[in-house]
């Protein structure tokens, strides 16, 4: 069996126990009312030891402001170990640069739970095949390929899409937590911190030197490329092995082991978010664990144009030729002439979410409220969630250009309505959502 073969048949059994799991969760609030998990599991959690020395030296960069062009921003500014390592501020994004004014071009994303997160591909993930396939030939594939309709519990076909997944930033262009912490370290939107020169000279100032010394040897001092790429490389370990990054400590990660009760809310809002005539929510945001245990991640790595709102309130915006694509550029590059894929953002995880100000990749709503409201009224009520022209009209997918509109999913359900057609979701429903959505923030006290 190869390695592909072992993918999709990994992602079907996978999805075979999501619709096992799904449906099991119909009828949970009026059947249970004690709010217990009938069928309880035991979570397979990362195991918990002392950081190394190499996570430790990562710890200190981490919380380093010093790297910055503005000596006040560090990792930890924009990815607060207090708000689940996403943003602490409530605007739709960061400010940065060397006075930090400047905004960042997107909204932070949480630095949560991506131990488990794959390489940036096009299509089912082709592993060790000996016939690898390149990103182009992949995406010239997907333009003929049909695309098939994720429904929560149903994605043992979806899985097979021969779209974008996995990749770090909303655009996937990092592949390792080493590059990713490179980028905001450079970028004059955030830290600012210069060129390689200047932050490597920071970092033989820094008061942690000696740590590099007793884990390189002094040469590393001398060797630029090498010392910046070794502190990378220590952020990333830290990322790995401090379990804050992913301790799957919610209340519900305790209801799937039998140790929480979910209220009558957080029950039809469960029942609700994996039902796929009514929220589908898991279609995209996998709610059940692994067959072996592993806890659902609330996301299938996949990537998705859902055509949110232009967010007006931020600077780039302000130029009506502007946009930003996502996979298409204009901070990745290498994919952009595959126009199929312009406008996609990669699907986050669901976990924390409720300790967020700022949802989509261009921060435009603050709100579960508003989140959910885009979700039921998109294509029935667009005049509730976007902007009117000056003639009246309603500007519906204004923040991707009009060429781009077709790549807009208009068949996953509740977004396989149409104008007038009754909404998927109650006022109850979109609350009970809600409630079981503040149901994925870690920390949650088991009661004894």
């Amino acid at each position: 069996m190869n390695s592909r073969t072992s993918w999709l048949l990994g992602a079907g059994l996978l999805a075979l126990a999501g619709a096992v799991f799904a449906a099991g969760t119909q009828g949970l609030a009026e059947a249970n009312p004690a709010g217990t998990n009938p069928n309880p599991v035991r979570l397979m959690r990362p195991p918990v030891a002392p950081l190394s020395a190499m996570a430790q030296l990562g710890k200190e960069i981490f919380f380093d402001a010093s790297l910055s062009s503005s000596g006040a921003l560090s990792c930890a500014s924009c990815h607060s170990p207090d708000r689940a390592y996403g943003p602490p501020n409530d605007g739709p994004v960061m400010l940065g640069g060397a006075t930090l004014s400047r905004q960042g071009a997107r909204a932070v994303p949480s630095l949560t739970y991506l131990e488990r997160h794959p390489n940036f591909s096009i299509g089912p993930d082709k592993g060790d095949d000996d016939n690898i396939i390149d990103l182009a030939q992949m995406a010239a594939l997907g333009q003929q390929a049909a695309r098939t309709t994720k429904t929560a519990g149903g994605n043992a076909a979806s899985a097979q899409n021969i779209v974008p997944q996995g990749g770090l930033f909303w655009d996937g262009r990092a592949d390792t937590l080493q590059d990713q912490a490179l980028f905001p370290l450079l970028d004059p939107n955030e830290m600012d911190g210069g060129s390689a020169e200047i932050v490597a000279d920071k970092l033989r100032r820094s008061p942690y030197v000696n740590r590099f010394v007793e884990l390189f040897g002094a040469g590393v001092l001398r060797n630029q490329r090498l010392l910046i790429a070794e502190a990378m490389f220590a952020v990333a370990r830290y990322q790995v092995e401090e379990q804050s990054f992913h301790p799957y400590s919610s209340k519900y990660d305790y209801w799937l082991e039998g140790k929480a009760r979910l209220s009558e809310s957080e029950l039809r809002g469960l029942q609700l978010f994996n039902d796929p005539d009514k929220a589908n929510c898991a279609g995209c945001h996998t709610s059940a664990p692994t067959r072996d245990g592993l806890p659902p991640q609330f996301t299938d790595h996949q990537y998705e144009a859902l055509g949110a709102p232009r967010n007006t309130t931020l600077a780039n915006n302000r130029d009506p030729n502007y946009f930003d694509l996502g996979v298409c550029g204009p901070q990745r590059t290498d994919v952009a002439e595959q126009t199929q894929y312009c406008g996609m953002f990669l699907t986050p995880t669901l976990r924390n979410t409720a300790t967020r100000h700022a949802f989509f990749h261009n921060g435009v709503f603050s709100t579960l409220e508003q989140v959910m409201d885009f979700y039921n009224f998109r294509d029935t009520n667009p005049d509730k969630v976007f902007r009117r022209a000056a003639d009246g009209t309603v500007q519906k997918f204004d923040d991707i250009p009009q060429k781009y509109h077709a790549n807009v999913d208009v068949t996953d359900p509740p977004f396989d309505r149409h104008l007038g057609d009754k909404p998927a979701m109650t006022d109850q429903d979109m609350a009970d959502i809600i409630a079981f959505l503040k149901t994925l923030t870690d920390g949650y006290k088991v009661e004894n």
